[in-house]
């Protein structure tokens, strides 16, 4: 640690030499123009990141399999002493490389944006008037409220209460670590237990680890369509090898030149490879990630979306996403004499302002606005437990007229118990508070008493937190998208049943039937899952049992929460979806943070994960068509001719032509399917396999039909044109029709992927008539000729055949284009 330049070391000093070094009134914290001040002095609470260098990502570009053959090419281009081609390869590789590049940063944009929203927050004392502000935006001298789930955001110095932190980010120690005035707190340590203030000491690179928290995740996970696409390009590699080696056996036994194929042979190879996957795959999540974030989702991985596309369930926290998580007071049941002030006051008591909980924010707004703070002698709180699943209740001393009180609010039950009832007279006291909750109203219990003895029950307080009024609708909208929903609350059951019943959903159990079926019975649980829309009387550890329970049923999970014990079931979800009111750590465990409250955004990342998929989708089946298509073309147009009818040129600038003209697929415009995706896409292989046979069919007619009308037999360089532009249009046009389920005119493509394909066909028939290396200008009525051909062969013959298929093979177990 360092010390003040006008102080002693800060750290091992006392809380009041600290106070006194950092000159802040822990009463009234710093003033804003005071705040400023240091701002400037100390700079941003942030570490400075060491950023990669652009230079260096851009020279990565030329390392990698289509980087190596391309590489491979132009040495033997060299040694065959093809100039020419060398150029053109040369060309093409550092075009790769900057298109590659600008759209890498274009997405590392997008991720950095995301960061900027998506910052640490901390509830700060200044002006005697709390406020929450961003982490970075901290100073020395700064008071700060902390309270479980947050992360410490600077090196502070524990004024006030008693904290359990979790330092195993900083430390590695596995176990908490109990913090009492005087302490210091590191940053980046997690308040597991506990509330109190702190006085920030050190910012930014100054803390004692000089690390900044962050909550946007940046490695890249690996996404489940990587996975299913590597397995496709090593199968694509085994049918193109085959054909490859067939080539070859047959060109050795009509005594060709080795050397001379193998350009062409490495071309048709690196035609499996898929050059612009990681690009597409980088694009579309980053376009979806910014269209999200528009919609209030934040996403802190990536994949987020993607592991939208395919959940089928979601679990719901009650408070704030079906309901408006803005408690009234609705009414006030004093007890044995007691009055209603009597009750108001001492829960007001027992209410803590900097935690801005909405429940203390109900009575302390019912409690000033009687005046009720003001009518008898000043109270001087001496301390404060928080609420915590365990106890459900808030308890306080505090002291008046020198006599210290203990005053607690909390569930009926919990209260009942802190007061030595019976359990009969609880049961009588539940009874008595059962028809408010059939009216959906939420009782709690107050109680005061002599700090050392059994306090005692001043009365009941009803209050309401009312659905949201577009919740029901909402709820309908997930179901439609074939996405169960199930609303989990620690309300009593009659309570939950109310709200429930009211935004559409019909049956909630207690958690504890599901606690208590047998896991090894899977049907009951099984049953007992598919019967229940919710759970009521949910402590937050008993959500990651609903997930768990859920996904050993086969359902991939989503899962919304707030808390620190809500982390490890965000975790566990496939989607973990942290609300707007999340604490830190929630956030950290959530793979999408939530910045509105309710289901609308919930709903938005559903059909944006959907339509990414259909993007990729798209880009899978119109790959393996077009890796079938060139291979088997140039091979079988080989044995049947005797000759290569196309130049490695020719292919290679038909490879990254159409390739980087398919990164506009990840702004097309997709109707997302009705119901959650799968991952298991044998169905449209099998379909892209047909369209690619189907194709080179189509070509190889084409072919034989102008062998001799287009005099191809006896000029090669007409014949590589004519191949390059069958391909070229084949390739334009099976886009188009790949892109939509149905037939082709069902959806307009975006304005992006029809420039990209116009441009990309215009670029390819003008170089055939500019004299490069192995290409000729053809007869402009030939080169229409081959484009109708094209056209009608993709957009008619296959575009039919594609649709019949999809209907026969996908949509008899999932109708995913409905």
């Amino acid at each position: 640690m360092t010390s003040t330049a006008n102080g002693p070391d800060i750290a091992s000093a006392t809380v009041a030499d600290t106070l006194a070094a950092l000159h802040v009134d822990p009463e009234t914290g710093l003033a804003r123009d005071e705040a400023d001040a240091r701002l400037k002095v100390h700079g941003p609470n942030e570490v400075a990141e060491q950023k990669s260098r652009p230079f260096l990502r851009f020279l990565g570009k030329f390392w990698g399999l289509s980087a190596w053959m391309l590489e491979l090419i132009m040495i033997l281009s060299v040694v065959l002493r093809k100039y020419s081609d060398l150029a053109v390869v040369s060309g093409l590789l550092v075009v790769n490389a900057v298109l590659s590049f600008a759209q890498e940063h274009r997405a590392a944009g997008v991720v950095e944006n995301l960061r900027r929203r998506l910052q640490v927050s901390a509830r700060v004392l200044r002006e005697a008037s709390w406020r929450i502000i961003p982490a970075r935006e901290l100073v020395p001298g700064d008071i700060v409220r902390l309270r479980p789930g947050d992360i410490i955001p600077a090196d502070l110095k524990l004024l006030t209460g008693a904290l359990s932190i979790d330092q195993s980010a900083l430390t590695g120690e596995s176990t908490d670590v109990d913090k009492a005035p005087g302490d210091v707190l590191s940053s980046g340590s997690v308040v597991r237990q506990g509330e109190g203030n702190g006085v920030v000491m050190l910012t930014g690179a100054q803390t004692y680890f000089g690390r900044t928290t962050e909550l946007v995740q940046l490695a890249r996970p690996k996404l489940h369509i990587e996975a299913v696409v590597a397995q496709l390009v090593r199968w694509l590699f085994v049918i193109v090898g085959a054909l490859l080696g067939i080539v070859v056996v047959m060109s050795l036994i009509r005594g060709a030149s080795l050397i001379e194929m193998i350009p062409l042979l490495l071309v048709l190879l690196m035609s499996a490879v898929p050059v612009a996957l990681p690009v597409m795959f980088t694009v579309s999540m980053a376009v979806g990630a910014k269209e999200l974030a528009k919609r209030g989702v934040l996403v802190t991985r990536l994949s987020a979306a993607e592991d939208a596309a395919t959940m089928d369930v979601l679990c719901v926290d009650k408070t704030g996403t079906i309901t408006m998580n803005q408690l009234a007071i609705m009414g006030v049941i004093p007890l044995d004499g007691w009055t209603e002030s009597d009750v108001l006051f001492a829960g007001g008591l027992a209410s803590q302002e900097a935690n801005q909980d909405p429940i203390d924010l109900a009575f302390l707004a019912a409690a000033r606005e009687r005046r009720l703070f003001d009518a008898g002698p000043a109270v001087t709180n001496i301390f404060f437990k928080p609420f915590n699943p365990q106890s459900r209740r808030t308890e306080a001393v505090v002291e008046q007229n020198g006599k210290r009180l203990r005053v607690m609010k909390g569930a009926v039950r919990a209260v009942a118990q802190a007061c030595g009832l019976q359990p009969p007279a609880i049961e009588a006291l539940e009874a008595r508070v059962g028809e408010a909750a059939l009216k959906g109203y939420r009782v709690l219990a107050v109680a005061r008493g002599p700090e050392t003895d059994v306090p005692e029950l001043v009365g009941l307080v009803t209050l309401y937190d009312p659905p949201r009024p577009e919740a029901k609708k909402l709820v309908a909208a997930l179901r439609d998208l074939g996405v169960g929903v199930k609303m989990l609350t620690g309300d009593a059951l009659p309570v939950a049943r109310e709200i429930a019943q009211a935004v559409g959903l019909a049956n909630i159990r207690r958690v504890a039937d599901l606690k208590a079926a047998d896991p090894q019975a899977g049907h009951e649980v099984v049953d007992l899952l598919a019967d229940a829309d919710g759970f009521a009387e949910v402590y937050p550890e008993d959500k990651y049992i609903v997930v768990q329970r859920l996904q050993a049923a086969g359902h991939v999970t989503g899962m919304t929460g707030d808390g620190v014990n809500d982390a490890p079931a965000l975790r566990q979800a496939e989607v973990g979806i942290a609300v707007n009111t999340a604490t830190d750590v929630a956030k950290g465990a959530a793979s999408v943070v939530l910045t509105e409250a309710g289901l609308t955004n919930i709903v938005a990342l559903v059909e944006q994960g959907r339509t990414i998929y259909q993007r990729v989708l798209t880009w899978i089946i119109n790959k393996v068509s077009r890796t079938i298509l060139k291979a088997a073309f140039v091979a079988i147009a080989f044995l049947v001719t005797g000759k290569f009818v196309v130049s490695a040129f020719a292919m290679l600038l038909l490879v990254f032509l159409t390739d980087f003209a398919k990164i506009a697929l990840a702004t097309d415009h997709v109707r997302p399917s009705r119901k959650p995706e799968t991952w298991n896409i044998g169905g449209f292989l099998t379909v892209s396999v047909v369209l690619g046979v189907a194709m080179v069919m189509e070509a190889l007619v084409l072919l034989f039909i102008s062998w001799s009308r287009f005099d191809l037999a006896f000029n090669d360089n007409a014949l590589y044109t004519f191949s390059f532009l069958t391909l070229l249009y084949f390739a334009a046009f099976s886009i188009v029709s790949a892109r939509e389920r149905r037939r082709f005119w069902t959806t307009r493509p975006s304005q992006t992927l029809v420039i990209a394909l116009a441009l990309d066909v215009l670029a390819g028939t003008i170089l055939t008539r500019l004299g490069l290396p192995g290409l000729m200008p053809l007869p402009w009525g030939q080169t229409f000729a081959i484009f109708a051909y094209s056209m009608i062969a993709c957009l008619g013959l296959n575009d039919t055949l594609k649709v019949a298929m999809i209907k026969r093979l996908v949509l008899k177990t999932s109708d995913t284009t409905s």
